[in-house]
Parts: structure tokens; sequence; C-alpha cells
């Protein structure tokens, strides 16, 4: 056995370690009655139910999705009118709520579509106009200086701060009842942070009225 090594890889292909290829989920078109297509992830451990309780595919979800949507907002500047503003927002999701279609439905459609990490706003915005969706993160940074424009640097900071939660968990951290919780995290006390930016009704207005540029 002299001048074998012994650490040499074996020559024989039946010694050699396989290494699985990771497989891609598998895509499906859906036509849409706009006459375009949307294109979705088939994965089977999905679950979509109808109104009436019945277990539907994801195509069928979609489709009646799409066909719910006209009767909350006429166009993509109605949507983003409507999204914009956190109490229209959450009306807009109400009501998409009383027809079957509620956040965690939504969030699995954000899935389907490969947007998971996009703002609800995409996944109706791609169902209802084919509109290609961005990241939370590609949004914020795009929009970052027109949101900034106009406030003080203690505002600004305070933005930046929203904006990183925004990013890490969704469209949720922008309701106004997660105004106090930003507040506690960010300046541990709302005195402290009237201190910082000035009053409570300053702050609000501030926290509502920069989501408008967001989108």
């Amino acid at each position: 056995m002299d001048g074998l090594d012994a650490t040499a890889p074996s020559e024989n292909p039946g010694d050699a370690e396989t290494v699985d290829e990771p497989t891609r989920p598998r895509k499906l078109k859906i036509k849409l009655a706009d006459g375009k297509e949307r294109t979705i992830q088939h994965m089977s451990a999905t679950s979509f139910w109808s109104p009436d309780g019945k277990p539907i595919s994801a195509a069928e979800f979609i489709q009646r999705l799409y066909g719910e949507l006209p009767a909350l907002f006429r166009d993509e500047d109605e949507l983003r009118r409507l999204w914009g503003r956190p109490d229209t927002r959450s009306k807009l999701l109400e009501g998409l709520e009383e027809k079957g279609y509620g956040v965690q439905q939504l969030a699995e459609v954000g899935k389907l579509i490969e947007a998971e990490h996009s703002d609800l706003y995409d996944v109706l915005a791609y169902i209802a106009f084919n509109q290609a969706p961005v990241t939370r993160a590609e949004r914020a940074a795009s929009h970052r200086e027109a949101i900034l424009r106009g406030h003080d640097c203690q505002q600004q900071e305070f933005l930046r701060f929203v904006l990183y939660h925004y990013v890490a968990r969704g469209v949720g951290e922008l309701d106004t009842d997660k105004l106090p919780k930003l507040i506690a995290l960010k300046y541990h006390s709302l005195n402290d942070a009237v201190q910082e930016l000035g009053p409570a009704g300053n702050i609000r207005e501030v926290f509502v009225e920069f989501q408008q540029h967001l989108y």
C-alpha cells in the first residue's frame, strides 16, 4: 500500500456523496378577467377557503379576490390613497376581511407571488393591476427622501426608526395603535418623546402624515 494517499478522493463514482439540488416550486399562470396572467408558485401545503367554508385552490381564491377588489377601490390611485392613511387602510382591510380575505390570507397570497417581504399593498396591486411587487426595504429606501423632507432632525430620526420597524415587521407597524409601543421602544416614555418631538398631537400627525409618501 506504499505510495497511496489515504486522503485522495476515490475514483469510484459509487463512493461519491451525491447532493440533491433543491427543487424550486413549480410556477402556475392564472389568467384573470383583465386578460392578463398572474404568476404564482404551486404550493401544495397552502390551503384556501371560500366564504362558505369550502376548500378551494389558490387559483380560484385569487380569481375570486380579483373579482371583489373593484368594489373596494376603482384604480391604483384610489388604492394608494386609501392605503396611505392608517384609518382608511384599516377600513379597507376590514372590508376585505368581511369578504373572506383577511390579513392572514393576503399574506399567504404574498407567498404565492413571491412577495412575502413586500407590503400587503403590493399584493393587492399585483392582483388588481398586475403591478410588480417591491420589497418593503426597497419601498422605504426609494421614498425616504420624500418622507423625511420638511421634518427637523429629531422627527427624521423618529421616522427612520418607524421605517426600520416597518421593513422588519410589516405594514401593521404603521397602525396608530402601534404608535405608543414605538414611542416606548424609542424614548421609553411619552414625556421623553415630547421633549424630543414636541406635543403628543404633533407626534401623531408626523406618524400619520408620512405614510402617504410611502406609497
